[in-house]
């Protein structure tokens, strides 16, 4: 053979083995080329779509593909595989004559949807669930006269749905739900006469009424519209979907009431309407759908009694009609379903009994009957009721026992018969449930003691007993209760001393006693996990021991109005946590502890007032930089206030009938205290002066001149009230008002000036929004920085207060800080600690950090979000509802570290949420729902979250 052509075969060889050379010998065909190209522009992981190779013939083998018999692509699914790219477009083309599937979901695909996917004639499904696509969905789509399936849901799709979308007259299944669409549900959806899912919720913009037209989707068996922003009633056609299943519009705006035709929905058994303004009574035509197993209509504004027609539903699984205006009586025909284990009314208007009927439905597991106004004896055959593991009726005007045989129910887990007139004893029995967590029976009559059989029942986590007339000595067989979190026995007759067993209890965190009649001194051993003890207004006597400083989680400690002798123990210093520190009214003595000056948190409140103490302040003092109330008033404490000076987020001081002298501090927090604050201190020098007795004389004229300033202020308020109201009948308007601003400052703020801060109120400064106002970043002339949240309106009122109330007296780490709020007629404000780095919503969407810190960091912020929670529900008194978790209302410090903030739908409670018996202040709206799509837990099973 010639050397030319053994080199010729020898190249050729070469290249039909290198798989590096671009054109093999045997190339795959045009569709697997198009799938090729397309893979080439993306950035795949590694591993993905390694089956994909050019040297193959065809591509028919290829993971995800699918051809027919001719051998051409029919299918072209790929699902949760990091494909990271754009969507194909003209590299499909080649399949569309034959592709009939596409299903990307999951991918990790980017960019627009092309409309180019609307040339792709033949498809019958297309998927693109679960990916990061945006824009709009293209009107393209609509020509696909085929299609049967369409999935773009779980994306960032912008705009309206396509006008045109009722061209699909194919489609039988539709979810846009989880995107950002915006609009209208168009009205030619009426023409999908094979629509049997349509799945839209989550979107928030989507807005207006569900149309008429909607009745023209004879197929449809699910329509799920949650959390969006629909208006309006929704249409009597409704009635026409004889088909239809399930009915999802929960969390929206829906208005007007429910109309009788849904009774002709017979094949309906799940009706979600909860967290929506529908009005009206419930329509006794729902009786008629005899396969409903799940009715959800809680927080409404439904009035009427409930039809007792709804018995005739004889497959109900769960009633909720809570948080409504429901009056008249529990029907006793729920008595005959025989179903039924869920049946949540809370929070209406019921009067009557709790039907004795009840106890025929022997499935329930969960009663909810609490925040009525029921009344009568608790008249249930609990021995029937073996499947029970939930009954609150707290809050109603029941009489008689707690029975006993509620013990028969073996699976009861919680129990709140709180807030009523209930009396006689705590039945010994229940204390045999090994598997109640939680028994609360606060603010009741009820009387007795409390059993020893206490310590067999211990899985038991939280107990409330307090405010009611038992007596007798703790048992000492509540050690036994390791379990045991949340101790309330506060406001009873409780003798005798603290039981020492109490040590036992290693899981205990909250314990309030206060107001009983406890005597003996303080047990030498606590359990070391508590985080609140409230001890007050007792007999409590003896030492303080060194004991009580083994409490390293400690937050509050409230021991005033007691016996309590001897020294304060230095060994308090080791409370590193402690906020607040209430040793008032006792008869301690000795000195202050300079540990105490060493509290890193002590920042709320320290009261020693009213004892027998004695020495100077230690100098220590002067390092509580973040204290804002100190009362040492009437004890015999001396020398001078110089370690006070240094307090400077102090907004309270009671110095007081002591005996301290030198000069008042020069400070402008000092000049400003209150004569009452400082009065008793003969030594004291208030002004300047010579001698005493021209010191006695300055004070006798500065208490002369301000009694004066008192009076003369009274009569000018008094003329200039009486004038702008006669000016205001005459104008219609009070000029000038709005420039009075009143001004509350929980911490000392340096040079400010809430004229300068308003001035710089400018879009400039813009920071953020919220769902009450607008947030600013205003800098003060020491060169911090203030957060500063201007109310949208006066009309926000109700937030304004509400954010006050709740974060005027409280502080956590992972809370924002209200530093205070000033005020005028047309203008509210709320001053908050600057923090850098914005919210945790910007942080996720920005990419925080990456990798596996990535995860740490997210950890750390759930943690911290988590404590403030627990901290708002178990640890405040009365406990705190915030009423709006999401990410863009928990802001992040320097380091990352989480606070949660915008209280503006917060609600305080008038019971600590704790006890399982919490209710909001009826003063306030009931409707705590935040914003679409952030719902409490345990709603997402379509469980309404009591304040219980």
């Amino acid at each position: 053979m010639p050397p030319r052509l053994r080199a010729t075969l020898a190249l050729a060889l070469v290249a039909c083995l290198s798989p590096a050379l671009l054109a093999p010998c045997h190339g795959v065909n045009e569709q697997g080329q198009a799938l090729l190209r397309w893979k080439g522009s993306m950035n795949a992981a590694r591993g993905a779509l390694d089956s994909w190779r050019a040297a193959d013939a065809t591509p028919c083998r290829w993971s995800g593909v699918s051809c027919d018999a001719r051998g051409d692509v029919v299918a072209l699914s790929i699902k949760s595989v990091d494909l990271g790219g754009a969507l194909p477009a003209a590299d499909l083309r080649p399949l569309g004559p034959s592709l009939k599937t596409l299903v990307l979901s999951g991918t990790n695909l980017t960019g627009a949807i092309p409309k180019e996917l609307g040339d792709l004639a033949e498809l019958t499904t297309l998927d693109l669930s679960k990916n990061q696509l945006s824009g709009a969905i293209p009107p393209e789509l609509c020509r696909l006269g085929k299609l049967q399936t369409l999935a773009l849901n779980t994306n960032s799709l912008r705009g309206a749905i396509p006008t045109d979308i009722g061209n699909l007259t194919s489609l039988t299944s539709l979810t846009l739900y989880d995107n950002e669409l915006s609009g209208v549900i168009p009205a030619s959806i009426g023409n999908l006469k094979k629509l049997q899912v349509l799945r839209a919720g989550g979107n928030q913009a989507l807005k207006g009424p569900l149309p008429p037209e909607i009745g023209g989707c004879t197929d449809l068996t699910m329509l799920g519209l949650a959390e969006t922003g629909m208006s309006g009633s929704l249409p009597d056609t409704i009635g026409q979907l004889k088909k239809i299943q399930t009915i999802a519009i929960y969390t929206a705006m829906l208005t007007g009431s429910i109309p009788a035709s849904i009774g002709n929905c017979t094949e309906l058994t799940s009706l979600y309407l909860y967290q929506n303004s529908l009005s009206g009574p419930i329509p006794p035509e729902l009786g008629r759908l005899r396969k409903l197993q799940t009715v959800l209509l809680w927080q409404n504004q439904l009035v009427g009694t409930i039809p007792p027609e709804i018995a005739n539903c004889k497959e109900l699984v769960l009633i909720d009609l809570s948080l409504n205006s429901l009056t008249g009586p529990i029907p006793s025909s729920f008595g005959t379903l025989p179903n039924l284990q869920q049946l949540q009314l809370s929070t209406n208007k019921l009067t009557g009994v709790i039907p004795p009927e009840l106890s025929n439905c022997t499935s329930l597991t969960d009663v909810e009957v609490d925040n009525n106004e029921l009344s009568g004896e608790i008249g249930l055959d609990f021995p029937r009721l073996r499947n029970l593991t939930l009954f609150y009726a707290w809050q109603n005007r029941l009489t008689g026992p707690v029975p006993a045989s509620l013990s028969q129910c073996e699976g009861l887990q919680s129990l709140d018969l709180s807030y009523n007139n209930l009396t006689g004893p705590v039945p010994r029995e229940l204390f045999a449930l090994q598997n109640l967590t939680k028994l609360l029976l606060l603010d009741n009559d009820l009387s007795g003691f409390i059993p020893p059989e206490i310590g067999n029942c211990t899985n038991l986590y939280r107990l409330r007993l307090n405010n009611n007339r038992l007596s007798g000595t703790i048992p000492a067989e509540i050690g036994r209760l390791k379990n045991l979190n949340f101790l309330d026995l506060g406001g009873n007759r409780f003798v005798g001393p603290l039981p020492a067993a109490l040590s036992g209890c290693d899981n205990l965190e909250f314990m309030d006693l206060h107001s009983n009649a406890l005597s003996g001194a303080l047990p030498d051993e606590l359990p070391r996990s508590l985080q609140f003890v409230d001890i007050s207004d007792n007999k409590l006597s003896g030492l303080l021991g060194p004991g009580i400083g083994q409490l390293p989680e400690l937050t509050k400690l409230n021991l005033g109005k007691n016996r309590i002798s001897g020294a304060i123990p230095p060994e308090l210093g080791s409370c590193e946590k402690l906020q607040l520190l209430d040793l008032g009214d006792n008869a301690l003595s000795g000195g202050i502890p300079l540990e105490l000056g060493k509290l890193p948190s002590l920042e709320i409140s320290l009261n020693l007032s009213c004892n027998r103490l004695s020495g100077e302040i230690p100098s220590q003092f002067g390092d509580l930089d973040k204290l804002g109330s100190l009362d040492i008033s009437y004890n015999q404490l001396s020398g001078s206030l110089a370690p006070l000076a240094r307090l400077e987020n102090l907004v309270m001081l009671n110095i007081s009938y002591n005996a301290f002298s030198g000069d008042l501090p020069d400070t402008p927090f000092f000049q400003k205290l209150p004569l009452s604050d400082i009065a008793g201190n003969h030594l004291l020098v208030v002004g300047a002066g010579a001698d005493e007795a021209s010191r006695h004389a300055a004070l006798s004229a500065l208490k002369l001149a301000m009694t004066i300033l008192a009076v003369v202020s009274a009569l000018l308020l008094l003329a200039a009230t009486y004038v702008l109201a006669r000016s205001g009948r005459r104008d219609g308007a009070i000029h000038g008002a709005d420039e009075t601003w009143e001004v509350t400052l929980y911490q000392k703020l340096a040079d400010f000036s809430v004229d300068e801060v308003a001035r710089a109120l400018t879009s400039a400064n813009v920071i953020g929004t919220g769902s009450s106002g607008v947030v600013y970043r205003v800098g003060l002339p020491g060169g911090d920085s203030l957060a500063v949240k201007k109310m949208w309106s006066s009309d926000e009122a109700g937030a304004f207060r509400n954010e006050i109330s709740a974060l005027g007296s409280i502080r956590h780490r992972n809370i924002v800080r209200l530093l205070g709020w000033g005020a005028n007629r047309s203008t509210k404000l709320l001053f908050y600690a600057y923090l850098p780095n914005g919210s945790l919503s910007g942080f996720l969407h920005r990419g925080g950090v990456k990798g596996a810190a990535d995860w740490g960091a997210r950890y750390d912020i759930a943690l911290g979000v988590a404590h403030a929670v627990a901290y708002l529900h178990y640890d405040c008194l009365p406990a705190i509802l915030h009423g709006d978790i999401k990410a863009m209302n928990v802001l992040l410090g320097p380091r990352n570290e989480p606070y949660l903030a915008d209280f503006g739908l917060a609600r305080v409670l008038s019971g600590a949420v704790a006890s399982g018996s919490a209710k909001l202040d009826s003063s306030k709206p009931t409707r705590i729902a935040g914003s679409y799509g952030y719902i409490a837990p345990g709603k997402e099973r379509f469980v309404p979250v009591a304040s219980s």
